[in-house]
């Protein structure tokens, strides 16, 4: 008996009565197209049966040729990447074109020069209020038309770079990077861009007023508060937002029983206005000796951060209960001897703010004052109401069943959004 060894088969010749049937395929090629043949006969010496018939065996493309079959693999990924991104450059320009379209550019151009036409009017801060008002939809104008060209230069500049690597022998690397993190940065800028559009609401563009207090839970809940002036505050650096916090009040033994920030930006009011209500953790306490699970409540209140020239809000003083009280933390003499903390309630609707942060109490008064107007500004516009006289209370309660959000941290870890259900 022969062996004859060939990649992937072998087959035995035995020296029988009748020879050794081989089934033949007739196009092995058709139902094996990943492979590839060659016909092979046995050597052997001479032997009373005639040679056994030629016989395909199959053996892989890349067992042919190992350096051959990496080069072409390479060359053909290389191929593969220029052609996706090439695709990508026509979409994001396709994108482009009709995002300059939809926004109406060449009305924007229109309303830009009556602007500055305005602006350069003699008259022009006779209203010192109007005037702000004009300049800044001058700036809002000026910045748009500036994004839009941005868009255009940006996906010109990727198209040149596929034009020259098709008219190269070799796909340059270099130049293929740079194309793709164009159309990569220019994908997130124009997602952030149709975001901005749909904030079209009167006080989304203001810079925003957070305030968090903690609720039931005891002083998880008070870290938990903690937690969330914390994560406010760097999201606030990372969109490179001016954040300040303007009161603290800390916890008995961790946390904080409430706080206030001041965030300053374009749009900052338009993206944190959804946090505003009672946020829900769900976490092992690490306070609890046992390590229990404990449940947690911190209210969340936003508010746009309104110049006070633009407030149009009259309110009788017989509608307001103020009341005065010492400060504590750091602040010079008048801490804890002088009544400068300030607290305005408005009767009609239970709404309530509070202003420690400034060292006099006429001082806190005014910026106290200027909160109130600003959230029953936001309470009209949400209530459809006409008047400030029509609107209801609309507190915050940090407490079971009245939570936007929930954070589960044991025995699993999920967070979910109780308002679009995500």
């Amino acid at each position: 008996m022969e062996v004859v060894s060939q990649p992937l088969c072998t087959i035995l010749t035995a020296t029988l009565k009748h020879p050794l049937i081989i089934p033949q395929i007739p196009n092995p090629s058709k139902h094996f197209p990943f492979l590839s043949f060659r016909a092979t006969t046995t050597l052997s010496s001479p032997s009373r049966f005639p040679p056994p018939p030629a016989v395909l065996f199959a053996t892989p493309e890349n067992q042919l040729s190992v350096g051959e079959g990496k080069d072409i693999d390479a060359s053909d990924w290389a191929l593969q990447d220029f052609y996706s991104l090439r695709r990508d450059v026509e979409i994001m320009s396709q994108r482009v074109e009709e995002i300059r379209a939809s926004s109406g550019l060449q009305l924007l151009q229109q309303e830009l020069a009556n602007l500055e036409e305005q602006a350069a009017d003699s008259s022009f801060w006779d209203n010192r209020a109007k005037a702000q008002e004009t300049l800044s939809t001058l700036a809002d104008v000026k910045d748009k038309i500036k994004l839009l060209n941005e868009f255009k230069t940006q996906v010109e500049d990727a198209e040149t770079i596929v034009k020259l690597t098709e008219e190269m022998e070799s796909i340059d690397s270099g130049l293929f990077e740079e194309a793709a993190n164009l159309i990569k940065e220019l994908n997130k800028s124009i997602d952030r861009y149709e975001l901005t559009q749909l904030l079209s609401g009167p006080y989304d563009k203001e810079g925003a007023v957070i305030f968090i207090t903690a609720g039931a839970g005891g002083t998880d809940a008070q870290d938990w508060a903690d937690m969330l002036l914390r994560m406010y505050m760097r999201w606030g650096e990372k969109q490179r937002y001016k954040t300040r916090v303007v009161e603290k009040s800390p916890g008995e033994e961790a946390g904080i029983k409430s706080a206030t920030i001041e965030v300053e930006g374009r749009y900052a009011y338009g993206y944190l206005s959804g946090e505003k209500g009672t946020h829900r953790i769900v976490r092992q306490s690490p306070f609890n000796a046992k390590g229990l699970r404990q449940t947690s409540f911190s209210g969340v209140e936003v508010m746009p951060l309104l110049p006070e020239e633009s407030m149009d809000v009259e309110i009788p003083e017989e509608d307001l209960e103020i009341s005065f009280s010492r400060a504590g933390g750091k602040g010079g003499q008048n801490v804890n001897k002088v009544e400068t903390a300030v607290r305005i309630t408005h009767i009609p609707t239970g709404v309530t703010v509070r202003c420690t942060e400034e060292r006099s109490q006429l001082a806190n008064k005014i910026k106290a004052l200027s909160r109130l107007k600003a959230k029953l500004l936001v309470i009209a516009e949400e209530q459809h109401a006409s008047e400030i006289k029509q609107i209801r209370g609309d507190a915050v309660k940090a407490e079971w069943g009245q939570q936007i959000r929930n954070y589960v941290f044991h025995p699993y870890k999920l967070v979910k959004d109780c308002k679009n259900r995500v």
